[in-house]
């Protein structure tokens, strides 16, 4: 019984950082049903973990009249096509209020349900770039795409998660529903608020590779061992910054005044000249128990077998997949309880949701302001 336990989730199925969000959902307790398309052979990949799906074509009578009835059950509804899409399918927000006036329904898109690039297409990486983001990552001469971990999944995925848990919070309290409108846009730049925060203060240069926390300061970087490998270092604070220069071989004196930028590249080609050499392995057992900030860069295979990892069950077995498990963690929910995806036919999971609901028909029934585009 996880602490989202009797919480109904309505998904129409997407992709990125829709299905990262409902396995979040899942793992927490949330019971999920999803609407995949006929065909589509959805339910079984890693991310669709803990749903029941079932295959409704929504372009049909038929499928939508079963839609609208899960909708009159959900607690909440998720969605992420491009703005409007739901609406010509029948399946908007003032029609899902209509039949459920306490429902959350949580939109995800790129670029908002507003404004002038709103029906564009985009990816991840388009997001972020026009929020700072993207040229605030990679070395001095090129941003780096950073996975498509700021845009879909931090800036989409997670602030989905944040906004239709407040949202469900109020229509518990209230009674009434809400509609939450996510853009990944608006999330990567919230995520960059401390580094605008110090931009403004002066704090901050508007160039990479050239600050704190971009790779600028040689104590927050990442260095070349002997064997390839590398060794991330994150020693910003003063006491660890003591530590891995003692871990190094280097004394105080040894070494420029980290507090002048100038100092940087001084700093840098004697912290390079040292990590050369011994093989990444080799520094992450002298920097073990330390508190350096020193750690391997670990491969993905590699970080699935790490001792931390595997003591905190980081990740799990998921049918053939070995995957993330669990986050965050709760006291009263055991680990990686989530159950894999299952496939239902719609009598079967409108049966469960109805029960105990007091549930209405919503039968379908099409007149001129339903018809479907």
């Amino acid at each position: 019984m996880g602490v989202l336990s009797g919480v109904r989730v309505l998904e129409l199925a997407a992709i990125g950082p829709v299905p990262w969000c409902v396995m979040l959902l899942a793992d927490m307790g949330a019971d999920i049903v999803r609407i995949d398309r006929p065909g589509s052979g959805k339910g079984q990949e890693p991310m669709g973990r803990g749903r029941v799906s079932v295959e409704l074509d929504l372009k049909q009578a038929a499928g939508l009249a079963h839609a609208r009835e899960l909708v009159a059950c959900a607690d909440v509804l998720i969605e992420g096509m491009r703005p409007g899409a739901a609406e010509r399918l029948g399946l908007g927000p003032d029609t899902c209020l209509q039949l459920n006036p306490a429902l959350v329904f949580a939109r995800m898109t790129g670029w908002g349900q507003d404004g002038p690039l709103a029906a564009r297409a985009g990816h991840d990486l388009n997001y972020i770039a026009l929020t700072g983001a993207l040229h605030a990552i990679g070395r001095g001469d090129k941003p780096v795409p950073p996975l498509n971990l700021v845009g879909d999944y931090g800036g989409g995925g997670a602030f989905l998660a944040i906004g239709l848990l407040a949202a469900l919070l109020k229509a518990r309290q209230t009674g009434q529903g809400e509609v939450v409108d996510v853009a990944m846009v608006d999330g990567a730049a919230s995520l960059m608020a401390l580094h605008y925060e110090r931009l403004a203060s002066g704090r901050w240069t508007d160039q990479r590779e050239s600050n704190a926390l971009d790779g600028g300061a040689p104590w927050y970087d990442v260095y070349r061992t002997r064997d390839g490998g590398f060794i991330a270092v994150g020693a910003i604070e003063a006491q660890f910054y003591a530590q891995l220069l003692e871990g190094l071989g280097l004394k105080a004196d040894e070494v420029p005044d980290r507090a002048s930028p100038a100092h940087w590249p001084a700093i840098r080609a004697l912290f390079e000249q040292r990590f050369a050499q011994r093989s990444r392995d080799e520094w992450a057992a002298h920097f073990e128990g330390t508190d350096a900030c020193v750690t391997p860069v670990l491969s993905m295979h590699e970080a699935m077998k790490h001792p931390h990892n595997r003591e905190r069950q980081t990740f799990t077995t998921r049918g053939e997949y070995v995957v993330p498990g669990m986050a965050p963690r709760f006291r009263s929910q055991a680990r990686g309880t989530a159950p894999d995806s299952t496939g239902s036919s719609i009598d079967s999971a409108l049966a469960r949701w109805r029960a105990g609901r007091g549930f209405v028909s919503t039968a379908f029934h099409q007149d001129e302001g339903d018809k479907q585009v």
